[in-house]
């Protein structure tokens, strides 16, 4: 017999914005990352804020947890339902909603993909940078802060939001700014729900900033005998003033992966990429400066992409790198995601690699390494728990480390499941004031419960 909820839930809306099925409750249960699925009771497809208020409605009156749902490739469990309840899927809120070239604005809804954006405003000369790999849509890059390869430029997501429309859990409505480039009012309340992983709010709207497209783009790449030279080199460029667009680091373990994965030929040795990004003559200028200084610290294999295909191809395969782990018969892969002052790298990608080492597992170490943040992939066999545990040690004692120098345990992915426990030694006494928030926001705690905190 069907719950009483769901049955107001499938009056409440149209009928194909609610789904049961066996297929869609699987699809729902679990994302991109190695923690376990957990299935919600229903699917909900709003199409409309006022859609997400019934649905928080309903669920204030049964106390059922309501968790959003993006494109499922979250890293860290943030769209796993853990206490069942309702899913929120806003792939049906992918419109643009209002587009002001002539202002370089646009603002859509949460379910749009940053791929379908830029084929959308890149007719008109400008495109949205931030690239965190995957297609993801816009409001679950919004929830996770979620940056990519082009961070060293423009930083993340949060560095390109102007306004959210936020459903809270009473079912207010509110915009958290305006479409001023600036403001000096009131409290930065876009910048609070960047990054909340729906905790504290439900996003339907999002305004944000574009950017011209560069005239010319040139993609190179390097190799250096060991990840601390390509670490040093990165810092050097930085140092440099050279304004990459992107700066990428890869392990050797990691091209070979990559190579079998995607039957590419990349050179097997510790990489870096480099992406440059400007009027012609500046390019051409700042990739020339960059190989010289590279070439002085000893850099090997240094090759331009020859056009605008194998710069493609590049960044296809470097875009492929974790998938190369992932998807593997058999194997379980598990993720650090740290991010720590650009000068500290070079120690500790060191570190990483003397821990990996020392596990008696297999993994690679890839990033972008321009603003600090890099990523571990070990591959553990999730039958042994010895191998599982020894993967979740490694990642551990890096993110504790990167806390140490004053970095923090996760540069992108988020907090999800797979960070909670690092939050009291990274945030302090800012732990119980967060906390406060959430209490004031969500006191009958529905809007994806167990996430952040425990």
């Amino acid at each position: 017999m069907e719950k009483a909820w769901i049955e107001i839930l499938r009056r409440s809306l149209k009928t194909d914005q609610l789904s049961v099925s066996e297929g869609d409750l699987y699809r729902h249960g679990h994302d991109e990352s190695s923690h376990s699925a957990h299935e919600p009771e229903a699917v909900c497809f709003p199409e409309s804020a006022q859609d997400v208020q019934t649905v928080l409605g309903i669920a204030r009156t049964y106390g059922l947890s309501v968790t959003p749902f993006g494109s499922g490739s979250g890293l860290e469990g943030q769209s796993i339902p853990l206490k069942g309840g309702i899913s929120l899927n806003f792939e049906r809120m992918n419109q643009v909603i209002k587009f002001s070239p002539e202002d370089l604005l646009v603002t859509v809804g949460p379910g749009m993909t940053r791929l379908q954006l830029n084929s959308i405003i890149n007719r008109h000369g400008l495109y949205f940078p931030i690239d965190p790999g995957a297609d993801a849509t816009i409001g679950g890059m919004v929830a996770t802060n979620a940056s990519g390869t082009t961070a060293v430029r423009y930083g993340a997501m949060r560095d390109q939001l102007l306004d959210l429309e936020i459903v809270l859990a009473d079912g207010t409505v509110m915009h958290t700014g305006t479409k001023a480039k600036k403001s000096s009012s009131g409290y930065n309340m876009t910048g609070l729900f960047a990054g909340s992983e729906g905790t504290l709010g439900i996003i339907t709207e999002i305004t944000l900033k574009l950017h011209g497209i560069p005239e010319h783009t040139i993609a190179a790449s390097c190799t250096f005998a060991t990840p601390r030279e390509c670490a040093e080199a990165a810092h050097m460029i930085l140092l440099s003033g050279i304004p990459v667009m992107r700066m990428e680091f890869v392990d050797a373990l990691s091209i070979r992966q990559v190579n079998t994965y995607g039957g590419y030929s990349l050179p097997e040795k510790h990489s870096l990429f480099f992406e440059f990004a400007n009027m012609k003559k500046a390019a051409e200028e700042e990739a020339l400066l960059a190989e010289e200084l590279l070439r002085d610290m000893g850099c090997e294999n240094w090759k331009v992409a020859s056009g605008s295909e194998e710069r493609a191809l590049v960044w296809r395969a470097r875009h492929e790198m974790a998938y190369a782990f992932r998807h593997q018969p058999g194997v379980s892969v598990t993720g650090g995601d740290v991010c720590v002052p650009i000068s500290k790298l070079p120690d500790m990608i060191d570190y990483a690699r003397e821990l990996i080492a020392g596990s008696g597992l297999e993994g690679g170490i890839l990033g972008h390494i321009g603003d600090g943040n890099f990523h571990t992939l070990i591959m553990y066999d999730a039958k042994d728990p010895s191998q599982q545990l020894a993967a979740e040690t490694v990642n551990e004692k890096l993110a504790f480390q990167a806390i140490a120098l004053e970095g923090t345990c996760t540069g992108e992915h988020g907090v999800g499941l797979g960070k909670m426990k690092f939050q009291e030694a990274e945030h302090g006494a800012a732990v119980p004031v967060m906390k406060s928030m959430k209490q004031l926001l969500d006191p009958g705690n529905l809007l994806n419960p167990g996430k952040i905190f425990a």
